[in-house]
């Protein structure tokens, strides 16, 4: 996959121009033709985007304004290749802010353009350190070990070594990839646009389908590590056993296993915890689960030897993964029965599962900016804009299915969707949620999942299961269901943070025993006794509603590199997280998943850990998270 390429020249016919618009959307369309072409008298009042039409039909835009947008775009375009096509100079600041409101509904709020100039990245990396080992800290070595090759491993690597700081990498997998690596069920693919879930200093304008398919993801993440040079840092088929913090050295000792089980230990100044939430998967805790004498397996483990044509299959659960494998299983299996235990809200997306129409694949190809405005206008309708859809309203009468108005409007705008996608009553009674939506994690849906519960081989059944035993799942009416095969999509430990491994912090404290089953960290990525270690993807760090994880992994790196800056710059050691300052931070994490939906509600949930408590998402805004990761306080560590 080309990552970053080289726009091609405009010296295509007024016809293929004009056709080129057709599938554009006047934000990212104007904005980038008037940066190519200084052309600004393009970005009109009457099609500027308006964030309050966020949730209508081609976000609010009449067909009138979108031929409007094309037209003009496309005449400015045929000018440009006709003057020679020379692009004018990058914008001045004051351009630029005009350009980006037109692009995102402005106006830009206090302190936030610095983030969208960091997103565009127009001139470059503009994110990558400013800083180098050797001129801050000339003859001195330090070198971060780095578990997890995955998205948040491959980024902080890339980062570190920008900075010439040394790396070692520990990947448990055969090869890079994490999550797309070990994912590879029928149907796995992201739900995130992939021009936004993808690397800021890595934009590919490759992507086949708006939301890709778990090879095409696994290929992008392969592509970052080859050709960022990143390959000869990393181990594979290494697993972490565990990791001891030795306050005489002050440093992390790995203790690691091969492939051929030969156990290894390295020694590192810093160690960085990229493993992320949803590594391990989790089977139901259902009594005669090992009984059951046909092939069963985890989505996340999927089993491809086993043969589903004309068998008998159970699936047990209705997730994210579930509502993406469940549509291809039902076309293979003579019967599937699918058992459900709280139904999720799907979101209607049209264009979930298709290509990127060559209309737009031209624009990405021959308009420099397109791909990076394009990306910003992913952002701005998928960031702050959706947040207040979860807020929760004190005054709001008390009601178990909404949480606010804006959230109650949410319902009714998808009961519409539920009603339409399942006409069937009966089934409509079993697939509506009654809890507050983004209380749980949402699915999104194009139509695929609906229709595959509604075939004549499909039956959906909420009675609960009571026990598994060697031909079936027996439920709570006492009937017997016997399968061929069972498989389970029923998600992942996500509390279970850096499990299995051990890891042993200053004065000999355990992690896990000082957790107890209830993480925590400061912003997520230090705590207190665990001197050097950062951790991404850490608790409390989960997005819900707006955004993509990668620009919460690229925050991440950026502070654990300046952090790695301040030890080298201060000749220090070591940092270690104040208790009063890492306390503070979780009572305000505390306090602000206490006024989102998927605090309040009692539905249950992946965010919730064993205690009740939402140990994994952030409940601010992404501006929020961004400020708080931009430096390191000194104020906030012991430095030794």
């Amino acid at each position: 996959m080309r990552l970053n390429p080289v726009a091609e020249p405009i010296v295509d016919s007024n016809d293929v121009i004009i056709a080129s618009m057709a599938d554009a959307m006047p934000p990212p369309l104007l904005a980038a033709v008037a940066h190519l072409t200084g052309e600004l008298s393009l970005l009109r009042d009457d099609l500027r985007f308006d964030p309050t039409k966020l949730l209508e039909p081609n976000a609010g835009y009449s067909e009138d304004q979108l031929e409007l947008a094309r037209s003009l775009a496309a005449d400015a375009l045929i000018r440009f290749r006709d003057a020679g096509a020379n692009a004018v100079p990058e914008p001045d600041h004051a351009t630029l802010l005009r350009l980006i409101e037109f692009a995102t509904g402005g106006p830009v709020p206090e302190g936030f353009l610095d983030l969208l100039v960091e997103e565009l990245a127009l001139t470059g990396d503009v994110r990558a350190p400013d800083w180098r080992v050797d001129e801050i800290a000339r003859g001195k070595s330090f070198t971060v070990g780095i578990i997890g090759a995955g998205m948040s491993g491959i980024a902080v690597a890339h980062r570190l070594q920008q900075a010439g700081v040394g790396i070692v990498v520990f990947e448990k997998n055969a090869d890079v990839g994490g999550t797309w690596f070990a994912n590879h069920y029928p149907g796995c693919r992201v739900d995130i646009p992939n021009h936004f879930y993808s690397y800021s200093f890595a934009q590919t304008t490759d992507w086949p389908q708006f939301y890709s398919t778990q090879q095409v993801l696994l290929d992008y993440f392969q592509s970052v590590a080859e050709q960022f040079g990143l390959r000869k840092h990393i181990r594979c088929n290494t697993e972490v056993l565990d990791a001891t913090w030795s306050d005489g050295a002050h440093q992390w000792s790995v203790r690691t296993r091969g492939a051929d089980g030969v156990e290894n230990t390295t020694t590192v100044d810093a160690l960085v915890s990229a493993v992320g939430q949803l590594n391990r998967p989790k089977l139901p805790d259902i009594p005669g689960r090992e009984t059951f004498g046909g092939p069963s397996f985890h989505s996340a483990e999927w089993d491809h030897s086993v043969d589903l044509a004309g068998k008998r299959v159970a699936v047990i659960g209705t997730g994210a993964s579930a509502a993406q494998f469940i549509p291809i299983v039902a076309d293979e299996v003579s019967q599937l029965t699918v058992f459900q235990r709280t139904p999720p809200w799907l979101l209607p997306v049209d264009n979930y599962q298709s290509d990127v129409p060559a209309s737009n694949r031209w624009l990405l190809r021959h308009v420099p900016a397109y791909m990076r405005w394009d990306r910003m206008w992913i952002m701005s309708r998928t960031n702050e804009g959706l947040l207040p859809l979860a807020a929760v309203d004190p005054s709001w009468q008390p009601n178990v299915r909404s949480v606010s108005a804006m959230n109650d409007m949410l319902r009714e705008m998808l009961t519409m969707y539920y009603q339409l996608a399942f006409p069937d009553p009966e089934l409509f009674a079993k697939v509506l949620p009654a809890y507050p939506p983004i209380a749980k994690r949402v699915v999104l849906d194009n139509g695929s999942f609906p229709a595959a519960l509604g075939r004549d081989n499909v039956t959906l059944t909420t009675e609960p299961i009571v026990s598994i035993n060697g031909n079936g799942i027996t439920t709570s009416d006492g009937q017997q269901h016997e399968f061929d095969v069972i498989i389970y999509g029923t998600g992942f430990e996500a509390s279970k943070f850096l499990t299995p491994m051990t890891v042993v912090g200053s004065n000999g404290i355990d992690l896990h025993e000082r957790w107890g089953g209830d993480a925590r960290a400061y912003l997520g990525i230090t705590v207190p006794d665990f001197p050097n270690l950062f951790l991404m993807y850490g608790p409390n760090t989960n997005i819900v509603i707006n955004g993509s994880i990668i620009y919460f992994s690229e925050c991440e790196t950026h502070y654990i590199v300046e952090s790695v800056r301040m030890l080298l710059e201060r000749n220090a050691h070591a940092m270690n997280c104040r208790p009063k300052v890492h306390d503070a931070y979780n009572e305000y994490i505390d306090t602000g998943n206490k006024r989102m939906a998927w605090g309040v509600s009692d539905v249950n949930s992946w965010y919730k850990n064993e205690f009740g408590r939402v140990a994994q998402n952030w409940p601010y805004s992404l501006h929020e998270f961004w400020e708080q990761t931009r430096t390191p306080n000194t104020a906030d560590y012991e430095l030794s």
